[in-house]
Order: structure tokens, then C-alpha cells, then sequence
């Protein structure tokens, strides 16, 4: 399962994907996600899905690593649907003491179930094309603005960005200790729910440990090179937007237009 986790990992490429400016993906996933939320018939989902796919198609990325990170959220859409299913309004179709399924409440239930895969996979093409660097200087370059109201702006583009990045590597390091344990004689997947939490113990603590210790260093790190946030750095490749990021945030508005329009004349 702890593999299955793609949050946070980068797929070096050349395709438009890209190659496209961090700053313009950002806004992209958030014009992707307003569309995605705004939609409320089949026709808007399907729009957003075929957005998904070609972007997806143009990336390269591979459709079993997308499928791959979707199930640590399995639970979530299963148990989401599931909600939706019972407490959809309209005529029943069946029910039983206080449950009943409706026709409206199949429609929710597909509905809010495609939406968070959507919204997982349309986020995880944000991280998949974009450097750890570059998803740093693309949100400290949008957050811009806010350091005239003394908002730590780069600091928090930075911790964001290594936040993501030690993902992975906390996952890998997670992995190690639990194939540690079962070398020893632990078992995870036996017992009660109780009993599955107390054998967690003894992956927690050292994972802890792991975990400061690896901060500590990346602080010293820091330290030994005379790091000091953003104030006067210099960078050697500096953003500049490209016709291909105007046309790109063009069909992103268009997409989210497109789905307002739908929720507005109920199609």
C-alpha cells in the first residue's frame, strides 16, 4: 500500500506539459478544480474528464502510475458514495428501515465518486510534471503580492515544496522499518482494529526519529551554506510566461465558463 503512494514524485519529461510555467499549472489546477466543483450534470463532468485525459495524454504520464495513486483513496470515494447513495432526495426505489435508495441518490453517489478522482488525479498531474524547484518558484512568483503585507511568502513556498518532496522519501523510509519489523516476527495485518493500532507503535517512533533527524540535518545543511530565504537571491533561469501559457489559461477559463454555463441552464 505505502508504495501505492504517488503524492509528491516527479516524472522528468519534454512534452508541453512540461515544459509549461509552474506558475500557469497552478492556476490551471485551480481553474480545473473551480470547474470541477461548479459542474452538476453529467455533460460538465464529462467536460472535465476529457480535459483530464488529454492533458494526461499530452504529459505522457503513464495511466497505471495515475490509477496506482488512487488507491490509498479508495476508502474515501467508496465511503463518500456510499453517503450519497442513502441520503439522496426523491422517490425511492428501495429502502429499508431508515436507508433508502433513490435514483437521485445512485446519480449523487457517481457523481461526488467521479469528482474525487477526478480532483485526485488533476492535482497529481501538478506534482508529476513539475520540478520540486520549480513548484517553489512558481508559488513564491503567484504569492508574490502578499510579502507587502509582511506575508513570509518564500518561506512558505519553500516549506511547501520540501514538505512535498520528503513524501516519498518518508514513505520509503516507512517501508524499510516495516519490512525491518516483519523480520523480526510483527505482524500488521492481523488482530482487531485495536490491536492493527498497537502494532503501529513500533513504526511510529522510529519514524519520528527518522523524521527530525532528517530535518535537523536539512537545517545544518541550510545553516552551512549560508542560506537566508528569499531576501536578494538571484535565480539563473528566470520565468517568463510563453504564448503557450496565455493559450493554455485561455483553454482553462473556457473550461470553467463552459461549466458554469451548463450549472446555470441545468444541462
Amino acid at each position: 500500500m505505502l508504495k501505492d503512494v504517488t503524492l509528491g514524485q516527479y516524472f522528468p519529461g519534454d512534452t508541453v506539459v512540461h515544459s509549461l510555467d509552474p506558475r500557469t499549472k497552478i492556476l490551471m489546477v485551480i481553474l480545473y478544480i473551480a470547474a470541477l466543483f461548479t459542474a452538476k450534470s453529467w455533460l460538465g463532468y464529462a467536460l472535465c474528464l476529457v480535459f483530464l485525459a488529454s492533458a494526461v495524454a499530452v504529459s505522457k504520464i503513464r495511466l497505471s502510475a495515475m490509477l496506482k495513486g488512487l488507491k490509498p483513496v479508495v476508502f474515501v470515494v467508496i465511503l463518500t458514495s456510499v453517503l450519497n447513495l442513502f441520503y439522496g432526495a426523491g422517490e425511492p426505489i428501495f429502502q429499508w428501515w431508515i436507508f433508502k435508495i433513490s435514483r437521485e441518490g445512485i446519480k449523487a453517489a457517481v457523481l461526488m465518486g467521479s469528482r474525487i478522482i477526478m480532483l485526485v488525479m488533476g492535482t497529481f498531474m501538478l506534482t508529476y510534471t513539475t520540478s520540486p524547484i520549480m513548484l517553489t518558484y512558481g508559488l513564491e512568483l503567484l504569492l508574490g503580492p502578499l510579502k507587502k503585507l509582511k506575508v513570509p511568502v518564500h518561506e512558505l513556498a519553500m516549506m511547501m515544496s520540501m514538505a512535498l518532496r520528503l513524501i516519498p522519501t518518508l514513505i520509503e523510509e516507512t517501508d524499510k522499518i516495516m519490512s525491518a519489523q516483519k523480520a523480526r516476527g510483527a505482524e500488521f495485518d492481523t488482530g482487531n482494529l485495536i490491536e492493527k493500532a498497537k502494532a503501529m507503535l513500533p513504526i511510529l517512533v522510529p519514524l519520528f526519529l527518522s523524521s527530525f533527524r532528517r530535518a535537523d540535518e536539512l537545517a545544518t545543511a541550510m545553516e552551512a551554506r549560508c542560506y537566508h530565504g528569499g531576501e536578494n537571491r538571484t535565480r539563473l533561469n528566470v520565468l517568463k510566461l510563453a504564448p503557450r501559457d496565455f493559450t493554455t489559461l485561455t483553454v482553462g477559463a473556457l473550461l470553467l465558463a463552459a461549466s458554469i454555463a451548463l450549472a446555470r441552464i441545468g444541462l
